[in-house]
Formats: C-alpha cells, sequence, structure tokens
C-alpha cells in the first residue's frame, strides 16, 4: 500500500583500520612538520600598530564626555 523507504547507506571508512596504518604515520610526520613551521610563524610574527594608540583614543573619549557633561549643565 506504501512504499516503505530504502535503508540509507554511507561510505564509512574507520578511521583506525589496519589498511590505514601506514597512512597514519605519514599524517603524523606532516603534523610534526606543521606544528614546527607554525612555531616558527608566530614566533617572527610582528605587532601591527594601530593609527592611534589606545591611550589616547580612552583620553579622547574621556575629555569627550567631560565637555558634553559641561555643555549640559551650561545650557539646562
Amino acid at each position: 500500500m506504501f512504499k516503505q523507504r530504502k535503508p540509507r547507506t554511507f561510505n564509512y571508512q574507520p578511521r583506525f583500520s589496519k589498511e590505514n596504518k601506514e597512512q597514519s604515520h605519514e599524517s603524523e610526520t606532516d603534523k610534526k612538520d606543521f606544528a614546527s613551521k607554525w612555531r616558527n610563524s608566530v614566533g617572527n610574527r610582528k605587532k601591527v600598530k594601530g593609527i592611534m594608540p589606545m591611550r589616547t583614543l580612552i583620553l579622547a573619549l574621556v575629555l569627550l564626555l567631560i565637555c558634553m557633561y559641561l555643555l549640559e549643565k551650561k545650557y539646562m
């Protein structure tokens, strides 16, 4: 009366199969190479300075808030 669905099939390959042991050893050496390259690149990175230092921006914000407060008191 009703059509029944076919069971789904997946192309599952186990992570630690006997066939993949040789490939896993090669990938481990690749991971070690990647980790060493990553450490070297992170150590050589230079800090990029922004247009204005953070202290200057905070000081400008505080002065702006003080000016707004004084102007509000003067005209209210």
